[in-house]
């Protein structure tokens, strides 16, 4: 099988050649490409973006001061940013209070720039193509993405992309005192991000595969808001994503979570989600006890970034990739770590990876 092939075997509760991975990385040094091979060798999925935020076309550089980088981005913020860092302060927001939610009109999803500064979850927020190709070049590195992956289109969902506009406290004040306007800001942001999502379904072909909606919505213990707030502001923007991406020909919707959801999962199920991830172990997100809960779910995740992967021993590792392993036997899961980041050793790493090649090779020749 090729990645697609397996990952969309796992995907039809088939058993795969072996158990499917889906891996996010903050960077990929040569040392790892040197043991490992190339990225694809350890990740049968790759998760492309295009530029959704509202309002891409005010977003430019203000200042450099030092380290420091000042600029309004694609949400219309004003941040500032470290040289070579990831994450950002936001200084302002484009929804104040006072601002008639009705009344502010964002870029059209169609433009032809967000799909031309595509970025890939392969490998966090590196841009596929460098400066700004036409479309012609993005279709064509496109293609040899789906040659060597099983290619995924992403957006946002609406909690976080809403903090993006109004700030993260305020929103969840807003959530708690003024549940009208959060769920207003909540539709209006997810109005768009569908039509960006579907817009992507479309122009990039997508629709053997689908696409996955990234909306962190939890601590480790536990959801940011109850699940009454959960099902009167999100859950019905959620439902129509789901709808519109499936309308659009999306085969698979997946929900991209850190933490705890468990008291969505019934809701988000019931809006059409068919996959999960990261499934944090540390979260008790265990791929064990959900498969038992959710025998139809599509399970994408499972191993521990943040503990057995940065300590070891090389036992513990591969115990628990080998439990996912089990459960993956007959389709249905998709092994992966979340994010790997510099804390991880290369040495604990290849323990996971080795164990995937032996004990997740099923031993069994695909016959379609």
């Amino acid at each position: 099988m090729n990645s697609r092939e397996r990952v969309l075997a796992a995907c039809e509760f088939r058993r795969p050649d072996r158990i499917p991975r889906v891996e996010f990385f903050w960077a990929y040094p040569e040392p790892w490409q040197k043991r490992l091979g190339p990225v694809e060798a350890v990740n049968d999925v790759a998760i492309w973006s295009p530029l959704e935020g509202t309002f891409p076309t005010r977003a430019r550089l203000l200042k450099q001061d030092g380290g420091d980088i000042y600029k309004v981005d694609q949400w219309g913020r004003t941040v500032r940013q470290r040289a070579g860092a990831y994450f950002v302060e936001t200084l302002e927001v484009p929804i104040l209070d006072g601002r008639d939610i009705d009344t502010i009109q964002f870029d059209p999803a169609d433009l032809d720039v967000r799909f031309q500064q595509v970025v890939t979850e392969t490998i966090e927020d590196v841009p596929v193509v460098g400066g700004m190709p036409d479309l012609l070049t993005v279709k064509r590195a496109l293609e040899q993405a789906k040659e060597k992956s099983c290619v995924f289109g992403k957006t946002g969902g609406p909690f976080l992309r809403s903090t993006y506009l109004r700030g993260e406290t305020q929103y969840l004040i807003d959530i708690a005192r003024d549940p009208s306007l959060a769920r207003a800001i909540a539709d209006k942001v997810a109005d768009h991000l569908t039509a960006v999502g579907v817009e992507e379904i479309k122009r990039w072909s997508l629709q053997e595969t689908g696409i996955w909606i990234f909306d962190d919505i939890a601590y480790n213990t536990g959801p940011m808001i109850s699940p009454v707030s959960f099902e009167r502001i999100l859950l019905p923007a959620y439902r129509r994503m789901v709808q519109a991406y499936k309308g659009a020909g999306a085969r698979y919707v997946f929900f991209h979570s850190d933490g705890d959801i468990r008291l969505f999962l019934d809701m988000l199920l019931d809006a059409g989600i068919d996959g999960i991830n990261p499934l944090e172990p540390r979260a008790n997100m265990k791929v064990a006890e959900l498969r038992k809960r959710y025998p139809r779910l599509i399970l994408a995740g499972g191993m521990d970034n943040s503990g057995t992967l940065i300590n070891g021993p090389a036992e513990k590792i591969q115990a628990e990739a080998r439990e996912i392993i089990d459960v993956g036997r007959d389709g249905g899961v998709l092994i992966g770590s979340g994010y790997i980041g510099p804390d991880v050793p290369l040495e604990n790493y290849a323990a996971y990876h080795e164990t995937v090649l032996t004990c997740g090779n099923f031993g069994e020749r695909w016959r379609g």
